[in-house]
C-alpha cells in the first residue's frame, strides 16, 4: 500500500530505469506512477491478518496447478513497454496479492517484475483506497492482457468485491458481504469464505458493541 497523493520527495521525474535502479537498492519499498516515486505505508495489523488468510488459502488450493501465489513484495509492471533511452509512462506496483498462471513473463533479466498476472488482490487502506478503485483499477484492465480477476477486500467491515473479465473483454462486478458470504474465482479453482478471509478481525462495530 503506497500513500499515492503525495510523492516521495520534490524531485524532477524519474525514468522507469532510475526508479528500478533505486528500489533494487532500496530496503523499503516503493511504487512508480508516471515518473514519480512513492513510498509503501506501513500496514495494520487487520490488514496483514487479511493478507496472511487469503494467502493460507490460496497457497493450499492452488498446490498441484499451474497457478501460483506470490505475496506483496512481487511487483507487476502496469503500462507500455518502456522506450529505449528513458522513458516515464507506466505503474510499477506492489499489490498485496498476485497470482501468476503459467510461465512467470518478466520486464528484464533480473526477473524482480511481473508482466503476467491472472488475478490481483488488493487488502483496501483508507490512504490507498480510492487509487486502487479508480486509477490502479483502469491501468490494471488496459495494461494487463492476462488480468482475469481484481479482487477488492475491505478492514473494516467483511465486504469483497470481485472484477470478472468476461470473455468479450468487458468487466462484471459482484459484490459479496457478511460471513456468511464466499469468494469464489473459478479462472484459478479457488473458493474461501468470507469467514476464513476474516479470520481474528474484530470489526469496529463489534469493539463498540
Amino acid at each position: 500500500m503506497a500513500t499515492m497523493p503525495t510523492a516521495q520527495r520534490e524531485h524532477p521525474l524519474y525514468t522507469i530505469e532510475d526508479y528500478l535502479t533505486l528500489e533494487r537498492a532500496a530496503e523499503e519499498r516503493h511504487e512508480y506512477l508516471d515518473g514519480c516515486i512513492y513510498a509503501m505505508a506501513g500496514e495494520s495489523p487487520d490488514h496483514g491478518r487479511i493478507c496472511m488468510n487469503l494467502s493460507g488459502s490460496l497457497s493450499a488450493q492452488l498446490r498441484g496447478t499451474s497457478c501460483e501465489a506470490f505475496s506483496k513484495d512481487t511487483k507487476v509492471r502496469c503500462g507500455p513497454t518502456p522506450r529505449l533511452g528513458g522513458s516515464h509512462e507506466g505503474l510499477y506496483a506492489y499489490p498485496d496479492l498476485v497470482v501468476v498462471c503459467g510461465p512467470l513473463q518478466f520486464h528484464d533479466q533480473v526477473q524482480d517484475v511481473v508482466l503476467n498476472p491472472t488475478v490481483i488482490i488488493e487488502v483496501l487502506s483508507p490512504s490507498t483506497e480510492a487509487f486502487d478503485r479508480g486509477q490502479k483499477f483502469l491501468r490494471y484492465r488496459t495494461w494487463l492482457p492476462t488480468l482475469t480477476d481484481y479482487v477488492l477486500v475491505a478492514q473494516d467491515q467483511p465486504l469483497v468485491e470481485h472484477a470478472h473479465r468476461e470473455e468479450e473483454g468487458t468487466w462484471s462486478l459482484r459484490t459479496l458481504q457478511g460471513l456468511d458470504d464466499r469468494l469464489s474465482v473459478p479462472r484459478i479453482g479457488w473458493t474461501v469464505s468470507l469467514t476464513d478471509v476474516y479470520d481474528r478481525v474484530v470489526f469496529p462495530h463489534e469493539t463498540n458493541a
